[in-house]
């Protein structure tokens, strides 16, 4: 049997919260479902108003019993006030044999701490179109030349598209040029279409020294090399033009070495620009991103830097429907400043309601949110890295795994769910959906050199499809690219070359994220974990219409009853049992 199915839940989705843009001060209404079998006397909310914890009680609503959902469950109805911009929140359950608490966390006998709380979030809501979004990112040097290659630049180390492989490390690795432009990307948005995709993200597409573009030397126009400001109108429309939408991305720790601002503070240490970095006066050196002088750190404390680079966020909005910041976790933060707040919330603040503003985290992003500022992450700690761990093909042989020195651990499933809900229960559930849930990008080795095989690819492709969050796939990766570093990672999109074309993986791609564009309940819907052991693990995703139970299993083991009737959805039969082979991914919509 599923273990957990007799639990009492609550989530964040509108299924548990119906209002999902509360304001402040306004009564909000909860729910709690709670299966009989579980003997619930009573509940109590715990909500904290200004620090102080207050209680209201909770009633079964005889209404809510009435539907397909209340055949054996009880609901439980109680409303509280959204006191605080974030009000965090519990539940205190009375059985015959004593209390438990239940938070994000999960369920408890014994106390613990606010920290995993659910939370009530009152800050200005996110763009409604976020929830429903598949982000694709593209790396401009190697999606597709529109036509011959461009005069290659002076810094640049020419290659050949489909006949030079990528340099993974060492010299030439920020040099080597392909000479893809965004044309290149407009001509090929059916293919971008054709999975399911809606947003378009890309890396940074101002003036460099690097294929890369991180070390922008001006962010006041488009780099020459990828078509200038007009072949990114071109793109914008054509991405608009089919309902879809188009991000970039911005550097707002850091800019270039060559960049006009930094050009001007370093030739004159009188010069007004001079404060928006950080120079010693001893020595006249420089702070920079990890000691790399290509990447002179900006200074958030100088009111230039904070008009300058809210200026540049807000000039390509139009072409642009929001940013993914990169580095965002290092953005106003230097020795003993931190205005990385003050940053997220005057960037949200001045771009507005419309525009999504994503933050990079490669490990903990928790306490940069549920604030006023990004309104999610690159989820690398809470979805990527369980992920791997349980998927990891058994010769895989990495140096790090995603910075942490030793390579990627082997862990069961028991563990990567112990991961997801660790990071999962540390946000709220806005920001949990909001934030990107990704297997790979380009800072990182490909999924397929990770698990090793097209089978557990799949079943990692088929978590991303179903779990809440936003999927962003690395273009590339639909085809089944490996590599063993972002570097390695960057390989040119092999058009013509078909023994580069896994289909049977792009099929799936096309399938998976289909699937979860015509479900609402992939979505929009709660999350039920339901059972975990070492090879499987399965979960319900509800909405007050229906639920999707998934079944992941990375190895054959015994079979699950899934006990009741359930009809086949993806990779499924009409039946009651998750059947032992695998790897397998299958998915059921469950009959109230």
């Amino acid at each position: 049997m599923l273990r957990h199915l007799g639990e009492p839940h609550h989530d964040g989705s509108a299924l548990y919260v119906p209002d999902q843009r509360p304001t402040l001060g306004a009564r909000v209404t909860l729910w709690l479902r709670a299966p009989r079998a579980a003997g619930v006397t009573a509940v109590l909310v715990r909500a904290v108003h200004d620090g102080e914890p207050r209680y209201a009680e909770a009633a079964v609503d005889p209404g809510r019993q009435a539907t397909g959902y209340g055949r054996t469950d009880d609901w439980w109805r109680a409303e509280i006030t959204a006191v605080n911009p974030v009000t965090p929140y519990r539940f205190l359950l009375r059985t015959a044999t004593g209390q438990q608490w239940l938070t994000a966390a999960g369920l408890t006998g014994h106390d613990v701490t606010d920290a995993g709380d659910f939370r009530l979030v009152c800050h200005q809501a996110p763009p409604e179109w976020m929830p429903d979004a598949i982000v694709y990112q593209i790396f401009p040097d190697r999606f597709d030349r529109s036509g011959p290659m461009a005069d290659v630049p002076d810094w640049a180390l020419p290659r050949d598209w489909d006949r030079d492989p990528v340099i993974p490390s060492g010299h030439g690795t920020a040099e080597q040029f392909y000479g893809g432009d965004l044309d290149g990307v407009t001509r090929r948005l059916d293919h971008v279409q054709s999975l399911g995709v809606d947003t378009v993200y890309l890396t940074p597409i101002f003036p460099a020294r690097s294929n890369h573009r991180y070390n922008a030397s001006t962010f006041e126009h488009v780099d020459p090399l990828l078509g200038g400001d007009e072949a990114l109108r071109r793109l914008s429309d054509a991405v608009h033009a089919r309902g879809m939408r188009l991000l970039g991305d911005v550097t707002t720790n850091h800019c270039g070495d060559t960049h006009e601002w930094f050009t001007a503070a370093v030739s004159d240490v009188h010069a007004p620009e001079r404060e928006m970095f950080y120079f010693d006066p001893e020595t006249g050196g420089y702070a920079s991103w990890w000691g790399f002088k290509s990447l002179p750190k900006l200074n958030w404390g100088s009111e230039r830097v904070r008009a300058g680079m809210t200026a540049v966020l807000k000039k390509w909005l139009g072409p642009f429907d929001g940013w993914r910041v990169d580095v965002a976790n290092m953005t106003g933060r230097h020795a003993g400043d931190d205005h990385n707040h003050e940053v997220a919330a005057r960037l949200r603040a001045e771009l507005g309601p419309g525009v999504a503003l994503i933050a990079e985290h490669n490990h903990d992003a928790t306490r940069d949110l549920d604030l006023d500022g990004w309104h999610g992450t690159m989820n690398y700690g809470g979805f990527t890295r369980p992920v791997w761990a349980w998927l990891r093909g058994p010769d895989l042989d990495l140096d790090h795994f995603l910075g942490v020195p030793g390579g990627v651990p082997r862990r069961d499933g028991t563990q990567a769910l112990a991961t997801y809900r660790a990071f999962a229960s540390q946000m709220s559930w806005r920001s949990l959906v909001h934030s990107w849930q990704l297997l790979d990008s380009h800072d990182t080795p490909r999924i397929r050199t990770v698990t090793g095989s097209r089978e557990r690819h799949l079943l990692a492709l088929g978590l991303q499809a179903t779990l809440p969050g936003t999927p962003m796939v690395f273009a590339g990766s639909e085809f089944g690219l490996t590599g063993v570093n972002g570097e390695h990672s960057r390989t040119p999109m092999p058009w013509n070359r078909p023994a580069d074309q896994d289909l049977r993986t792009l099929a799936g791609y096309r399938d998976l994220l289909g699937l979860r564009r015509a479900e609402p309940a992939l979505r929009r819907g709660g999350l039920r974990w339901l059972h975990a052991d070492a090879d499987c693990l399965v979960f319900a995703r509800e909405t007050e219409e229906e639920t999707i139970l998934v079944a992941a299993r990375r190895a054959p083991g015994r079979p699950l009853a899934i006990g009741t009737h359930a009809t086949g959805l993806y990779n499924a039969q009409d039946g009651d049992v998750v059947p032992g082979d695998g790897p397998s991914l299958r998915m059921w919509r469950l009959t109230h």
